[in-house]
């Protein structure tokens, strides 16, 4: 039988898994069918089998908070249940597992909803990297009749800007693609910036691709309005009791092959935006100021401060 915890580890290390939330959506996947599969012969030795499959599916990918949120909530239902059965107990996580893709999906539709009313006809939307969630927001403003263009940048190194860019061209959206440095050069004709997130800090700061704090520092010298696109599940909640996210650094090998080996090659997978520099957070409750995150996070989901 093989070991659905460590095929999704090994997609996502490849990078054959990206962005935050397919990365979330295979771990709570992978938790899943290996609750279907337990042997477990006890409560104990299940949440044991769980607590590995997390702590192994956490340390693949350091910047991944929505993914973490999920597999803490399914883990905590199983905990909290007073059920021993461990048939009946691998039931809950399913279910929780379940309602946690559900309550995402929903959240995905309600911040398209949210965010298609900031595109105007005639804009020009300029992107970083590659959002799902970013590209959905895309997909209703063009369903609700807005006629607008999109500039993607390239992303470097690994080119996630030629996920987005196909994607607009599949909608029937006029798509201009770009080097990342080539960004000032075009921000004077630009309405605003979308970007994704891949965690959201207790200060209101938004880590992504590395290079977005650089677009957001350029938009603002243009003045075109800054959007992170995110669910609030991306929240990391270890960040109010003062830890950092950690920025994951990647193979030099994917800026240079065969490079000099005197060479130092530094290759950080993310970077972060200040709350200064963003205009707003666009999410499943509206449009939030940065600075109130933590507050909008004690209301909506209460349990993620456990």
């Amino acid at each position: 039988m093989s070991d659905p915890v460590q095929a999704t580890v090994k997609q996502i290390k490849r990078l054959e898994i990206q962005g935050a939330r397919n990365v979330a959506i295979a771990a709570i996947k992978a938790i899943e069918v290996l609750a279907s599969q337990t042997q477990a012969p006890s409560k104990k030795d299940f949440l044991r089998e769980l607590t590995k499959a997390k702590d192994v599916l956490f340390a693949s990918r350091s910047t991944e908070p929505l993914m973490r949120n999920a597999l803490r909530l399914i883990i905590n239902r199983v905990d909290r249940s007073e059920e021993k059965n461990v048939k009946k107990l691998a039931e809950i996580a399913a279910q929780a597992a379940q309602q946690f893709l559900l309550d995402l999906e929903n959240s995905r539709k309600r911040i398209a909803e949210i965010g298609a009313k900031r595109i105007r006809s005639n804009s020009v939307v300029l992107t970083h990297c590659h959002s799902s969630t970013v590209t959905n927001l895309l997909k209703r403003a063009k369903y609700e009749g807005k006629v607008f263009e999109v500039i993607c940048t390239e992303t470097r190194p690994v080119l996630q800007g030629q996920i987005t860019a196909k994607e607009m061209l599949d909608m029937g959206i006029k798509t201009t693609f770009i080097v990342d440095s080539a960004a000032r050069f075009f921000m004077n004709d630009v309405d605003l910036v979308l970007v994704g997130a891949d965690a959201i800090t207790s200060e209101g700061n938004v880590i992504n691709k590395i290079g977005t704090s650089m677009t957001a520092l350029v938009a603002q010298e243009a003045r075109a309005p800054f959007y992170v696109v995110s669910e609030l599940l991306k929240f990391d909640p270890a960040t109010v009791s003062g830890d950092y996210e950690k920025i994951e650094e990647r193979s030099p090998n994917e800026i240079w092959k065969n490079a000099p080996k005197e060479l130092t090659i530094r290759n950080p997978a993310f970077d972060v935006t200040r709350r200064d520099f963003i205009h707003g957070i666009i999410c499943e409750d509206g449009m939030i100021s940065p600075h109130s995150i933590t507050e909008v996070m004690h209301r909506k989901y209460p349990w993620v401060f456990e």
